[in-house]
């Protein structure tokens, strides 16, 4: 019998590449630089702790961002976002994921401003927390 967590992953497809089952997404389209409303999550972990793991990811994509040490993927097309039945495409933007595996990945659009989207998912996911402490 598959567990709750294995029926609810969230698949990701983007540039040809075989789909990647993830647990944990922050999407940040090209928009949510102006307008933070943009920026949407997903997880298939227990709710109540997700906004700690999305401010940890966003933080840390930040710092390593600042440091010179975030691998980034770059996109070249639009990027498919499927979960729970719903398929969502980001054509500009910035995705930040945990896989299955519990590995951290950066996916950002070609010619998109990689600060400015980071700081915009930092200070989104930071503020969110705060607002709940």
């Amino acid at each position: 019998m598959l567990s709750k967590v294995d029926t609810e992953i969230i698949i990701l497809q983007y540039d040809g590449c075989s789909p990647i089952d993830c647990t944990s997404l922050i999407v940040v389209p090209e928009i949510a630089v102006h307008e933070p409303g943009y920026i949407s999550t997903m997880t298939v972990k227990a709710a109540a702790h997700a906004k700690h793991e999305f401010q940890a990811m966003a933080q840390m994509a930040y710092f390593q961002y600042q440091d010179d040490e975030l691998e980034i993927t770059p996109l070249h097309d639009s990027l498919a976002i499927t979960f729970r039945g719903a398929t969502e495409y980001l054509t500009a933007g910035l995705a930040l994921y945990r896989d299955t595996a519990g590995h951290f990945h950066a996916l950002i659009h070609e010619g998109q401003n990689r600060k400015k989207l980071l700081e915009a998912a930092h200070r989104y996911c930071t503020r969110w927390v705060r607002l709940d402490i």
